[in-house]
């Protein structure tokens, strides 16, 4: 009996969770929510079942539900590893996963990337008498007073690119078993995203142009603005991982969770590189496309 039990493979069968299904009710219940709002926002009512489901109540239930599931199932993952389940084969699935992951964010950005270029090369298009009406024939806009990319747009930049060092530090301090490295490094680039995320709210509170009513403020709002999203995610994904450095989690061998906000922090760092050429600088003074 005891030679049916044993484990002659290099994969980890999990034991059975909860979490599937509980992010599942935690997610249909965010959507409820969202639904409800939008709705209320328009000016009328959502009923469901004899329920009021407007406003953002239901909505911050469902969120809470799925922070709570994640994370539980990143703690019984952590767990996980710490028990000897992530074995090599493993170990190279979850690397897999992640860039699976990060190639989906690729994709993510290129339908807002897409529909920017579309918008700003294709003013005067005689089929999108639309958006000729919209744009005035050029680009950006009549009436859109554009940032100053030398301003705080390149100061944003600056600090991006500097976070990119400093968690690149982090890991290669971590690679050389260099706890102090490790851990000023993650705690410098921590503070970098949250200056950055700062300095946008204070770029888009000064911004002349809303997010709505113009095709310049949706594909600049809807672009930077899940950019800045992405920044708050990677900020929080390092900050975990700074109080495990802390907890002393990390070694040489087994640091995956490290290398995988790493790996999404240089993915922010690029695209944001590309926001910057592409609407910051080239975007401000795109000449009418024929």
């Amino acid at each position: 009996m005891a030679e049916a039990h044993t484990k002659n493979h290099d994969y980890h069968l999990v034991d059975p969770s909860p979490w599937p299904f509980i992010a599942s009710v935690g997610a249909f219940v965010m959507a409820l929510g969202a639904i409800g709002f939008m709705k209320y926002a328009q000016g009328t009512e959502f009923v469901l079942l004899g329920l009021d489901l407007t406003g953002w109540g239901l909505f911050a239930i469902g969120l809470l539900i799925v922070l709570y599931v994640m994370f539980g199932w990143w703690r019984d993952t952590v767990r996980e590893s710490a028990q000897g389940h992530h074995t090599r084969v493993v170990s190279l699935h979850l690397r897999y996963g992640m860039l699976l992951f990060i190639a989906s964010e690729v994709m993510f950005f290129v339908a807002w990337f897409w529909a920017y270029f579309d918008a700003s090369l294709f003013t005067s298009e005689a089929i999108q008498y639309a958006r000729v009406e919209a744009t005035g024939g050029h680009w950006p806009p009549a009436g859109i007073e554009t940032f100053d990319p030398w301003h705080l747009p390149l100061l944003n930049t600056l600090i991006l690119l500097c976070s990119g060092t400093t968690v690149t530090w982090a890991h290669h301090a971590l690679l050389h078993n260099d706890r102090d490295g490790l851990k000023w490094g993650l705690t410098l680039t921590v503070l970098l995203g949250v200056l950055f995320t700062v300095c946008q709210v204070y770029e888009y509170m000064h911004a002349a142009f809303d997010f709505g009513g113009n095709i310049y403020g949706a594909t600049f709002f809807m672009a930077t603005g899940f950019h800045g999203f992405h920044v708050i995610v990677g900020t929080i994904f390092l900050a975990v991982c700074l109080f495990r450095a802390l907890a002393g989690q990390f070694t040489v061998e087994k640091h995956f969770g490290f290398e995988a906000a790493a790996w999404y922090w240089h993915f922010v760092d690029v695209v944001w590189l590309f926001l910057f050429v592409s609407i910051y600088i080239w975007g401000a003074g795109t000449p009418a496309a024929h």
